[in-house]
């Protein structure tokens, strides 16, 4: 099957920015959600995003108008008929998630492959909710999307070998670089990263030392990018309490026990650079 449109369930910040990732690449997007405001914010974090490019000078105008021309956009679910491969960017909850998957399943076609954003759900379970666990997949990009290089493509019990083959050739086309995953709570990447930010939050509710501090010591003690703190502001404190709660009821096992100041950060709206204040202000 030839893949020339991608149905994109979801315009926030993993949305958009597999959107934006396709859409770059000459494919054909419809970015879906349940309201006009949020699909206009997408659009325009797309547009901020490649406008961010040209000044760098990694981008021209025209390619910019030119990926714009790609994405179109709608609230109606049965406006993603038409597409080859749908990716789930919807929140972080297996029961959200199963109710969209079973309602927009039935206006996909049956070919259409079904692709989960999930970071750490389990691709299995989600895959029994439709009628087409076979051709359902885990396809986990990472925050930015279009600067990320890496996808997590995860395989459930029933995906069939011609879906995995697909979709890792998916991932190649639009320029990343894929691997292969069982499914287990966390995968790969945030099975290692998530408990070591949640450390990190221990250890800042601790007062060993300030939140700057302990960013600039893993940055330049570890050689790390950015700092754990900066970079659980920048994935979203609720997601990263999310997952820290699959680990945990996955496992079993206290070393994956959220830090009690994540769960009151989030209950308190702190949930990073979406919302203005995490462990920085913005």
């Amino acid at each position: 099957m030839a893949i020339k449109t991608i149905g994109v369930i979801g315009a926030g910040t993993m949305g958009n920015g597999i959107a934006q990732a396709f859409a770059a690449k000459g494919y054909d997007v419809i970015m879906q959600d349940i309201a006009e405001p949020a699909l206009a914010k997408g659009l325009a974090t797309i547009s901020g995003s490649m406008d961010r490019l040209i000044k760098k000078g990694a981008l021209t105008e025209d390619a910019k108008k030119t990926t714009l021309a790609h994405i179109c956009t709608t609230t109606k679910v049965d406006d993603l008929v038409s597409a080859d491969v749908l990716i789930e960017a919807a929140t972080e909850n297996e029961a959200v998630k199963i109710k969209i998957l079973q309602a927009v399943e039935k206006v996909l076609r049956p070919e259409t492959i079904i692709a989960t954003n999930t970071s750490s759900l389990s691709i299995t379970r989600l895959a029994a909710a439709t009628h087409r666990p076979e051709r359902f997949i885990g396809m986990h990009f990472f925050n930015p999307v279009p600067m990320m290089a890496l996808v997590e493509i995860i395989r459930g019990l029933q995906t069939s070998e011609p879906t995995v083959t697909a979709i890792t050739e998916l991932a190649k086309a639009v320029g990343k670089t894929p691997i292969g995953v069982k499914n287990s709570a966390g995968f790969v990447v945030n099975r290692i990263l998530c408990p070591m930010i949640n450390e990190a939050i221990f250890v800042y509710a601790e007062g060993l030392a300030s939140a700057a501090e302990i960013d600039e010591g893993m940055k330049l003690g570890c050689n790390h990018p950015i700092g754990p703190l900066a970079l659980a502001d920048l994935i979203g404190l609720d997601v990263l309490l999310a997952v820290m709660e699959v680990l945990y009821r996955n496992f079993e096992d206290p070393k994956y026990r959220a830090a009690p100041l994540l769960k009151e950060m989030v209950d308190a709206g702190y949930l990073g650079r979406k919302s203005g204040r995490g462990f920085y202000s913005y």
